[in-house]
Parts: structure tokens; sequence; C-alpha cells
């Protein structure tokens, strides 16, 4: 595999069951370029390590006053020179080829699971950590893989060097070959302790990741009730919980690396004692002493990758862990179905509660829970995170059958929809039947002025659709963003369209103007959309209020709000006691209505609409909306 291959075909089903496991199985699935940085790793470890013979080599032969034997030692150099740099240079290209690929393969599997699991996603895991995953972990999970090529040759080479001393010069190579092992396996015992700081140390930045990423997400909201400080108290707690658990991560790893310097020192003054008593006693030659002291001198090069491996594996396994965690997650359902592909048309039906939403009409839905109505507006939309009963579309299971093909037939917009940034054209550059204009989509959608605010802030952009939107469309307010999100789901024109609270945060007389954009682009087509709004639900054909988790009663808007108590509760907001004044026969007093305005419904929910209205009240408003629009 080559870099510029990348992405990859296919990624391959990873083997999750544990962080090793998974870094087994990167390695395993690049074999190839771990063999050929092995082999080049090779060459420049035995280039380096010969040196010392040929060095050696060379000192007996002016000893000795012999040129052919000094002639010798000059062209083996040279040959170890070209080997060493030719192995260091490919050698390098390999581990860095390798650390990218492996990288690329984790983001693949990640973005490729993301993509799977979508809005379940983040139920499970926090969203900082997805984020601390796919960025600081995965450089580390490289990091190990690329690693283990380049130990496994540093060993190899050491192995080698030290069967060559004992064969070139035994006296000194069994001191050597006793002394190698003892400097190798001195640092294991504190291993262990090193791996537990590394793992509370990266615990804690990853709990620090998570909190400014949620603190980000959340900015805007923070500023609205004024914890902005609160939360920079809480990230500034946790930044120094992890710069301590570093300081005591660092100390152990020097600790480590005094230990790899220092007892390869002494192993070095005892072959340097234990040759120069050899050397005048006649036994060896001054060549074979500066032989035997360069091949130890150099052989602390290569020791040096044990301590490289310890650390990347202590550092790669935590971030292992986490990326096996979200790997491992799997939707509730079989996501490849166990139907052919279609597209059904018909009804849209679920028998978990009840709910009928029939072919092309306007079908509105009251819950009073949030959850419970985004669980089946998921659960609508086919293949859900959770397990239960499938949705029918036409009589046609939607969890039988492929995802792709149960999410063109229905279309599901959550309550936080995502803005990518980029222009406004590739926002709506969408899957599409083609049979709905960007145009149209944005009219019923009323973002008018959302497009003159993009192009007045954006330099050069005389067109609206070439206006840049930021990251996740943090530039706009909340209910500018509900509007080009709408539009984007509108151009989609699904077979059915299920829109969980569409105009939360918009204003009431645009709300208004929503409704019936939404009513008269979408003619013909199912279309669902879950609300409490007095001004959606009178405009649909058909409102559903749902108690309980099932189907407590079907009809006009108007007709519930008169036979109905629990859903003219939910839809004017009753207190208590005003639910009982009903029950009593007393009607209700009456409030004045608040204004609202984008701005002041960012966070997405309905609290600044009327607390308290009588459902004459609400007709009364009704008529005069319709009368000033």
């Amino acid at each position: 595999m080559q870099i510029q291959d990348l992405p990859y075909p296919d990624p391959g089903v990873p083997d999750a069951r544990s962080g090793p496991r998974f870094l087994w199985w990167l390695f395993r699935n690049q074999l190839g370029g771990q063999l050929k940085a092995l082999a080049w790793g090779l060459l420049h470890f035995a280039s380096v390590s010969a040196l010392p013979f040929c060095v050696g080599l060379a000192i007996q032969a002016v000893v000795d006053r012999s040129g052919t034997r000094l002639a010798l030692a000059g062209g083996l150099m040279v040959l170890c020179c070209a080997g060493n740099a030719l192995g260091d240079t490919f050698l390098h290209r390999a581990a860095v080829t390798n650390w990218i690929t492996a990288a690329a393969r984790v983001q693949q599997l990640l973005a490729r699971k993301t993509a799977l699991l979508g809005s379940a996603l983040t139920r499970r895991v926090a969203a900082g950590e997805v984020v601390a995953v796919s960025t600081g972990d995965v450089e580390k999970i490289g990091w190990f893989v690329e690693a283990v090529s380049r130990f496994t040759a540093a060993a190899v080479t050491i192995v080698l060097v030290c069967v060559a001393l004992v064969v070139y010069q035994p006296a000194l190579g069994v001191v050597v070959i006793v002394g190698l092992p003892v400097l190798a396996l001195a640092v294991l015992p504190l291993l262990p302790r090193a791996t537990r700081r590394a793992d509370v140390q990266r615990d804690k930045a990853g709990r620090a990741t998570e909190l400014a990423s949620d603190t980000v997400a959340g900015l805007r909201v923070l500023r609205g009730i004024g914890g902005e400080e609160l939360f920079l108290d809480r990230y500034r707690e946790a930044s120094q919980e992890v710069r301590h658990a570093a300081v005591r991560s660092a100390r152990m790893w020097s600790l480590i690396s005094a230990i790899q310097v220092l007892l390869p020192g002494l192993l070095l003054i005892a072959v340097v004692w234990h040759g120069v008593h050899l050397a005048r006693e006649g036994r060896i030659g001054v060549g074979e002493l500066v032989t035997v002291y360069s091949s130890v001198m150099i052989l602390t090069y290569p020791l040096r990758h044990f301590e490289e491996i310890a650390m990347a594996y202590s550092f790669s396994r935590p971030s292992a862990k986490r990326a096996a965690r979200v790997l491992s997650l799997e939707r509730a359902t079989d996501t490849a179905g166990s139907r052919a592909a279609e597209i059904p048309t018909g009804d849209l039906y679920d028998p978990a509660t009840g709910l009928l939403a029939p072919a092309g009409r306007f079908t509105a839905v009251v819950c009073g829970d949030p959850d419970t109505a985004g669980r089946l507006a998921e659960r609508l939309g086919g293949h859900p995170s959770e397990k239960g009963t499938s949705a029918l579309l036409g009589g046609v299971p939607l969890d039988e059958l492929p995802l792709k093909s149960a999410r063109t037939a229905v279309l599901v917009q959550g309550k936080d929809p995502v803005l990518l940034s980029g222009t406004l054209r590739e926002l709506l550059d969408v899957p599409a039947s083609g049979a709905v204009a960007a145009e149209d989509a944005l009219s019923a959608a009323q973002c008018g002025d959302v497009l003159t605010a993009l192009a007045q802030g954006s330099l050069g952009a005389d067109d609206p659709m070439d206006a840049r939107i930021t990251e996740r469309g943090r530039s706009l307010s909340g209910g500018q963003r509900q509007r080009l999100a709408l539009a984007r789901s509108l151009i989609t024109d699904p077979e059915a369209l299920v829109l969980d609270e569409p105009t939360s945060a918009v204003d009431s007389h645009t709300e208004a103007r929503i409704a019936e954009g939404v009513r008269a682009l979408r003619a013909g087509r199912t279309t669902v959309v879950f609300t409490s709004s007095p001004l959606l639900l009178d405009r649909a054909d058909r409102t559903v209020f749902l108690h309980d988790g099932e189907v407590a009663a079907a009809g006009a808007h108007r007709e519930l709000l008169h036979t109905e108590p629990r859903y003219r509760a939910v839809v004017t907001r009753e207190t208590d006691e005003e639910t009982a004044a009903h029950h009593d026969g007393v009607p209700a007093g009456r409030r004045p209505a608040k204004p609202l305005t984008d701005e002041g419904r960012d966070d997405g929910r309905r609290d600044g609409r009327d607390d308290a209205l009588s459902d004459d009240d609400v007709l009364h408003r009704l008529e005069e909306i319709e009368e000033t629009a």
C-alpha cells in the first residue's frame, strides 16, 4: 500500500474486542509494509553494527603493517556507510508510510462507523471522546504500528552482533552476551507503573478534550445563561489535572531513559577493564579490543528502540482501547437488510404506537415527552439505534430494507440538524429526486432574510448561493439554522418526510408562513411533523396525539382542542389549576401573548411560547395571524 493510493477501497472489518487485538489486527493488515520496513531496518542496523569490525580490522592492519588488509577494511567501511545511508533513508520512508496508512485506516473505520450509527453514536459515546479518538489517539496508534518493525529489526541485529562477538573474541563476547540481556530487561519492572501513569494521563486528557468540545458546542447557550466562567473554571481544573498527570508520567519515563544510559555505560566500563587485562596478557590484539569496545558502544543505538516500543505501546494501548470501543458499536438492525433494494410507497405506520400517517397527507404528531417523540421519529426512518418493532411504509418493514433504501424512502430531520461548513450551494447539494428546485425549497422554508444575511456577511459573494457557512452554522442564529436545514430536507423530496420540531426556534409569524410553504410544496407527498405549535397543527390534514407511548386521539386540531383535555394541556401549556378549571367547566383566564424572536428561542425548546392560553385564545390568535399573513 502506497500513500498515494489512500483512502483504502475497503478498510476491512476490525477486531474490536480489545485494544491489543485491534493493534494486532492493524499490524496484520499491512504486513507487506511491515516486512519492507523490517528489511530496510536490518540493512540499516547491520551496516551500523558492522562498522566497529571494519575499524578494528583497519587498526589491526596498521599494527601489522598490512596494506592489503587496510585496503580491504577501507572498502568494507565504504560498503557499510553506503548500506547505512540507503537503509536509513528507506527505513524512514517505509516507517512513515506504515504510520500514515495505519492512521488513515483507523480514520476511515471511524468515519464509516460514524456514518453508519448517525445520531445513535453520540447517545452511546460522548462527542468529545469521538473527537479525541479521531485526532490524538489515531496518531498514537499509528506510532506503535510503525515502531514494531523497527524494534524487530533492532532486536534481530543485537542478537546477530552478540553471536558475532562470541565467535570473533569469545573472552569479551561472553561478557557482552551476558550483559546485554540485563540492559534490555532492566526496565521491565518499571514499565507497568509507567504504563499506568500514561493511562491516567490519557484518561484525564480525554476528559479534558470532551469538556472542551462540549463547551464549544454549547457556547451560545452558555453565553445566554452566563455559564461561561463556570465551565472555564472546570476546564482549568481538568487542564491542571492533565498537567500533573503528565509530569508524573514524564518522571517515570525519565527514570527509564536514565537507566538506558547508565547500564550501557557500566557494561562499556566492564568490557574495557576486562579487555585491557586481556591485551596486557597478550590474549587479544589491539584491533580486537577496539572492535569489541566499538560494538558495545554502537549497540546502545538499537537498544534505544526497546524503550521506544515500550513507550509506544503504553501510549497506544489506551488509545486503541477507546478506538475499539467506538468501532465495536453496532446498530440494532442489520443495515444490509433482508429484502432487495426498493423504494416502497403508501401509508407510513408504526405498530408500536399505532401511529398512522396516510400517504400524500400532512400529519402532525403531538407528544408530551420530547424524548419519546425523538425515538419515534428515528423509528419511522427505519433501522433505529434501539431494538423494537419496525415501522412500515406501504406495508413493507423498513428495517428489512437496506439502510440506503430506507433512508431514500423516509428522510428524518432531527431536533438539532447539523450544517456542514462550505458554501450554501454545497450545503444544498444533496441526493434528491430533482422535482424540487433549491429556490422553491428556500422560499418554502422562509430563508429570504437568511440569504440576505449570508450575502452581506461574505466578502466577494455576489450570489447568496456562493456565501460561506461556518462550521455547524455557528455564525447563524438558531432560527436561521433551522430554516436552512428545513430547505435542505425539502430539496431531497423523499417519499415520506419526518420533521421533529422544525420551527422551534423561529418567531410565530415566520412559523405560520413556513407551515403554509411546507404544506404547499409537499402537496401529494407524505409529511409527518412532530410539534406542539398551534400554527403548524392548524395547517395539518390530520393531527395525532400520543400519550404514554400510544395513540390516544386523532382528528383535526381544533376538534381535539375541544374534545381532548390532555391534548389541550400539551398544546396550550395549561397549568394544573387551569386543567382542573376546564374539567369544572370554568373558562381559563386569558394571558397576553409574548412576542417571540429567533434569538429568544435559540435553545430549540418552546419555553418561550405562551405559557397558558385557553382554546379560545388559540383560535383567536390563529384568526389574527391568518388576517396578517
